[in-house]
């Protein structure tokens, strides 16, 4: 039975996932529904602004259990609703909200793609080498048409992800196509440096908030499966 997490006093941190980038038609009752089909959900809820009552494009599920919330975004994060991918992630910070993982740099360019490749086949592709941050993986298309323009982007939270993937995936080849894969050009005006670099490295080390993340185990058993 559908249940809105406006009226629950508590909300489980731990077995709760944020769900972004949902499009105004989405409602609660559509989020349970959706989720409802990979574990037991307990509540969902869509804040809404107090003055236009819209919401702003994120939702919140509650699961029975941590476990179950672990399954439902290795299995739900990317699947496209209402033509846009869901974006998935369990970090609670400390007052109970949720926060994205600090941007060390370390951003890959991801070019020669093929017309299939999307989101969803990038995120399963390249999370297994780390945990996948931002609003990425995000496939670059053409306003008008929303057809891939046949690159895209992904970021990941440390070094160490990023280099194995590049070592892995480059020439690599996904729907039929030999992809490349290295470390993107910087947005903030440096003419011509790119993701990487030894200064970028150094401050990421030097991050309070580093910790080791292992990545995403794509072909996890159900919660309660055997192993």
């Amino acid at each position: 039975m559908f249940t809105s997490s406006q009226h629950v006093p508590e909300r489980n941190q731990d077995a709760t996932i944020y769900v972004g980038n949902i499009t105004d038609a989405c409602n609660e009752e559509l989020l349970w529904e959706l989720f409802v089909q990979v574990g037991p959900v307990v509540n969902v809820h869509i804040p809404k602004d107090k003055v236009t009552n819209q919401h702003q494009g994120f939702g919140f599920v509650e699961f029975r259990g941590e476990e179950d919330a672990d399954y439902a975004i290795k299995i739900m994060n990317m699947i496209k609703l209402h033509g846009q991918p869901l974006r998935l992630n369990k970090k609670a910070s400390g007052d109970g909200g949720f926060r994205q993982s600090v941007e060390v740099g370390a951003n890959l360019f991801i070019g020669n793609l093929d017309p299939e490749v999307d989101e969803k086949l990038l995120y399963d592709t390249f999370s297994a080498f780390g945990v996948i941050t931002g609003n990425t993986p995000k496939v670059m298309r053409d306003l008008d048409t929303q057809e891939s323009k046949g690159f895209a982007f992904v970021n990941f939270d440390c070094f160490e992800a990023a280099d194995m993937a590049i070592e892995a995936m480059e020439g690599q080849y996904l729907c039929g196509k030999a992809i490349s894969c290295q470390y993107a050009y910087k947005k903030d005006g440096t003419r011509g440096e790119r993701h990487g670099s030894v200064a970028e490295r150094l401050l990421a080390q030097s991050n309070p908030d580093k910790k080791a993340a292992g990545p995403h185990k794509l072909f996890a058993s159900a919660p309660g499966a055997p192993p």
